[in-house]
């Protein structure tokens, strides 16, 4: 006789019925998010042929920009906003860049002074 005692009956899991409707799930996975995640490689006598990496995050905006994800809203060719902001930035950096080489006198232009006697 050992001390341990195991049941001799084995119950099978039985979860509850699940009440939770197609609405119900989609406002969740909006919700919380969703990552999916892949790879797909096709090899030919172990050479590598192609690879796609698939990554896939579903969610609201809201969840997306909570988690860190606003691409939208910083690329030009689907945000008016950004192409202005990007704009505005490129004028910024060349008014900068212009700055610093005037500000270099070795390399800033020589102005000739006009001849008194010509």
């Amino acid at each position: 006789m050992t001390g341990f005692d195991f049941p001799t009956e084995v119950t099978p899991y039985n979860p509850p019925p699940s009440t939770a409707n197609l609405a119900d799930i989609l406002e969740r996975i909006l919700d919380k998010g969703i990552v999916i995640a892949g790879d797909i490689k096709i090899e030919l006598l172990d050479i590598e042929l192609l690879t796609i990496r698939l990554r896939l995050f579903i969610s609201s905006v809201e969840t997306a920009k909570k988690a860190g994800i606003d691409w939208w809203e910083t690329d030009p060719a689907l945000s008016s906003r950004a192409a202005e902001n990007a704009l505005s930035r490129e004028n910024q950096e060349l008014r900068d860049r212009l700055a610093q080489l005037e500000s270099q006198p070795a390399l800033a232009p020589k102005r000739r002074r006009p001849k008194e006697n010509a």
